[in-house]
């Protein structure tokens, strides 16, 4: 009977001592990588800016081609990006007023 009640005790233990090993957290971006530098607008059909968030630490633009030819990821930081995205965002306040 002292033998079982040891052995639990000691499996007890075990168990309390025994600790899991933290893992880093693995991003969920939706690009691979950095992107893409210039598509051709004529191609765009969509564009969606993600911001960072605590599962992807990078923004991502993500443009939806036309003609179900998929979706790609735009290098933020390229000159066509921001030069596009400017663009996007005057036209977008002209139609609004």
């Amino acid at each position: 009977m002292k033998i079982i009640t040891a052995m639990v005790i000691l499996g007890c233990l075990l168990v309390v001592e025994v600790k899991g090993q933290a893992r880093s957290p693995k991003s969920r971006c939706f690009c691979a990588n950095q992107g893409v530098n210039m598509v051709s607008p004529k191609l765009i059909e969509k564009v969606e800016i993600i911001p960072q968030s605590p599962s992807c630490k990078t923004q991502e633009i993500v443009v939806t081609l036309i003609n179900s030819m998929g979706k790609k990821c735009l290098n933020p930081e390229s000159k066509f990006t921001q030069k596009y995205i400017m663009k996007a965002v005057k036209k977008r306040s002209l139609h609004k007023k």
